[in-house]
């Protein structure tokens, strides 16, 4: 739709009409606006027109044209006269970079999107139980690795350590269960422990949490790795190259958004489920039927090097505890669920202890009948399936189906780890970054720290499952403990209907898990839980650190009654410009300085007195007006005379609003700018933290 202009642009436009829109009817507000004769009371009732239409300039000087927007080419779309909201064109990537992310992040999910990001319970099971279930490929492995140490006759204890790490399993399922109803917006121990226990203990549970769930991705990871390494020997060497990849991909996986993620690892996690649970009947089955097969190293042959104790017994069940780790990410992530979200995550939670407990159970007691010895080469669950089934097709499919999900597993601490790290944020004890959510909905900053962190241990404890395991379950059951004492508290406030009862099943879940706490810190001390008891304090300090720096800023950031704009003063300012050399970038700075103040000074440091003089010259023809400022620096420095300078000012002006003007040139490419000095870069950072110091960059854009 084109409107006829005069040739002579400096000439009025005529007034639109609808004639001039060759016949197209619109609202006669739409041409009054267009013709500049719009009131703001008339613009509150008619929609501005960056809303539908702007205007282009025509091929011939003076001529204009006006394009109608269609609703998917309008970047801002108007939803009252003054509030406008980006639409998805705004995202679209023009740089190589930008088009790569896209491709790999995919398109940007809109806010009101996220309630149908909303998981499924088969999804949920997934996502949230990866790291419960995965944990049966290394918890009896973990047992055996105890008990080895004892001799052949000690493995016979592996059965009832196994059920004993059920029934607590059981007693903290159906205290999570409680927890779940209890918090339906989420009954992570942080919160639990925030809502009953005060603020310490809160802190502890989610220092413990966060670091639980990093080690959850790095022990994950490295045992699904083993499970590779197991069957293809030949990739051992390579195998911290191999975990840091996985780390990537799965990163990768969860910056395309929850819905994605679970849609990824849903099918590997039934399929591992699959693969054990027949793996398991023909065991049990072969077994039953007398069909034990001979192994290669029997028991009898492995020599003791300790007696059999009560300390090596409970040592044999702690390790085997790593076996609830990943319990909680459930009660953690209900909000996650679709509605009813507490029905659905008690559901899943119910499922998940069910099949973790009687694939723990089962894989125990394979390992015991056809008696499994631990070796660094060949992991617990490979042996019991090449001894079970032999090496063929199934074998290598159970192996596969084991690295998968356990190397998803870490997928259930990059879903929870954000979760965690946005309520932490929240109540201003981490750093406001975390609150962020990405183009498809993900806590993009809480997945890539917890990647950053994982790799780090990863590469430190060189993808080694066995140096990694004895850090591991601290976090979790201080996490449980404090959770548990917190719902006995909660119930006891509470005293509703059936209160007694809910109040005893925590109890007994919070003395169980306490005392489990104690047994692991007892007997995993020397072999690396000293480390995780010296950074949950230190995190704790961390924490604290932080909110204090909020609190302190919301002070000084407060409004109060003697902050009303009409008691502020308009201060005097002082424009002074660091000068290089005088050139067109060096004109447009000023330009721009004599709009915002009469006092402008330009400043030129240097230790070329002759340099100098020439720039003198040429300030005289176009500084015109502005006042050039020499300051030698016989010893080359440049911001120290500049800074000497700024507190001159400020000494004979105190109550001036110093702005310092950084001439910038940005040339056509981004690769030319490592060409050009980045002294404009050195001179913010330097003034950035003055009081009473404006720092404004004036960039000069390339031509070309």
């Amino acid at each position: 739709m084109v409107a006829n202009t005069p040739d002579d642009p400096s000439e009025p436009l005529p007034p639109a009409t609808p004639e001039a829109a060759n016949g197209v009817a619109l609202p006669p507000e739409f041409y009054a606006e267009l013709n500049g004769e719009t009131t703001r009371a008339t613009r509150r009732s008619t929609a501005p027109r960056i809303d539908f239409r702007e205007v282009r300039h025509g091929t011939l000087p003076g001529n204009k044209y006006v394009r109608i927007l269609r609703a998917q080419d309008q970047v801002l779309k108007q939803v009252s006269p003054d509030y406008l909201v980006a639409s998805e064109q705004l995202t679209k990537p023009h740089s190589a970079f930008g088009k790569l992310r896209r491709a790999l992040v995919g398109r940007p999910i809109a806010s009101e999107h996220a309630i149908h990001e909303r998981l499924t319970n088969v999804k949920a099971l997934a996502i949230f139980s990866s790291d419960a279930l995965s944990s049966v490929a290394y918890a009896t492995e973990a047992i055996l690795g105890v008990l080895i140490l004892a001799g052949g006759a000690a493995f016979g204890y592996t059965i009832p350590i196994a059920i004993a790490i059920a029934v607590l399993l059981a007693i903290v399922g159906i205290s999570y269960r409680q927890t779940i109803h209890a918090y339906p917006n989420g009954a992570s121990a942080y919160l639990v422990a925030k809502a009953n226990l005060g603020t310490l203990p809160s802190l502890t549970a989610g220092a413990s949490l966060l670091i639980d769930y990093t080690l959850t991705v790095a022990v994950s990871v490295s045992a699904g790795v083993a499970a590779i390494t197991s069957a293809l020997p030949s990739l051992h060497p390579w195998r911290v190259e191999i975990c840091v990849a996985f780390v990537g991909l799965i990163i990768l996986g969860n910056l395309r958004g929850i819905r994605e993620s679970g849609s990824i690892f849903a099918v590997p996690t039934y399929l591992f489920i699959f693969s054990i649970a027949v793996l398991i009947f023909l065991g049990v089955f072969r077994s039953l039927t007398g069909g034990d097969v001979a192994i290669n190293a029997p028991r009898e042959s492995v020599q003791a090097v300790e007696g059999v104790s009560l300390f090596l017994i409970l040592k044999a069940f702690t390790a085997g505890c790593t076996a609830l780790t990943g319990v909680e990410a459930i009660s953690d992530g209900v909000p996650a669920f679709k509605k009813p979200e507490a029905d659905n995550a008690a559901k899943t939670l119910t499922w998940m202890c069910a099949i973790l407990g009687a694939m723990f159970i089962g894989l125990s007691f394979l390992a015991h009948r056809y008696g499994i010895v631990p070796n660094a080469k060949e992991t617990v669950v490979s042996q019991i399936a090449r001894t079970v089934i032999g090496h063929n097709f199934f074998y290598y499919f159970i192996q596969a189906m084991t690295a998968l999900i356990l190397v998803l597993a870490a997928n259930t601490s990059f879903a929870d780890f954000p979760r965690l790290s946005t309520w932490l944020a929240k109540d201003h004890f981490m750093p406001k970054q975390f609150l962020f959510r990405g183009d498809r909905l993900a806590f993009n900053t809480g997945i890539a720290v917890l990647g950053v962190l994982a790799t780090f241990l990863l590469i430190i404890f060189g993808g080694q499952t066995d140096r990694l395991l004895p850090l591991y379950a601290v976090g979790v059951f201080t996490a449980f403990t404090l959770s548990q004492f917190g719902m006995v508290l909660h119930w006891y406030k509470e005293r509703g209907r059936g209160w007694t009862r809910r109040f005893a099943l925590n109890l007994v879940g919070a003395t169980a898990t306490f005392f489990v706490l104690i047994l692991v810190v007892l007997t995993k001390f020397q072999g690396g839980a000293w480390i995780v008891l010296v950074l949950m304090p230190l995190l704790i300090l961390l924490f604290r650190g932080i909110n204090r720096h909020y609190v302190r800023a919301a002070e000084e950031l407060a409004l109060g009654d003697g902050d009303a704009p009409s008691t502020y003063q308009q201060s005097e300012q002082v424009v002074i410009i660091p000068i290089a050399d005088m050139n067109k970038s060096t004109v447009y700075a000023l330009n721009y300085a004599r709009t915002l103040s009469p006092k402008v000074v330009g400043v030129h440091v240097t230790d070329d007195a002759a340099e100098a003089a020439q720039l003198q010259e040429k300030w005289e023809k176009w500084g015109k007006d502005v006042n050039l400022v020499i300051l030698e620096s016989p010893y080359r420095s440049l911001m120290a005379p500049l800074l000497s300078y700024i507190d001159m000012v400020q000494k004979k002006r105190p109550d001036a609003m110093i702005t310092v003007l950084v001439p910038e040139y940005i040339p056509a490419h981004w690769w030319e700018q490592i060409l050009h000095s980045q002294t404009a870069l050195r001179m913010k950072a330097a003034l950035l933290l003055r009081p009473n110091t404006v720092v404004t960059s004036v960039p000069y854009h390339s031509k070309r």
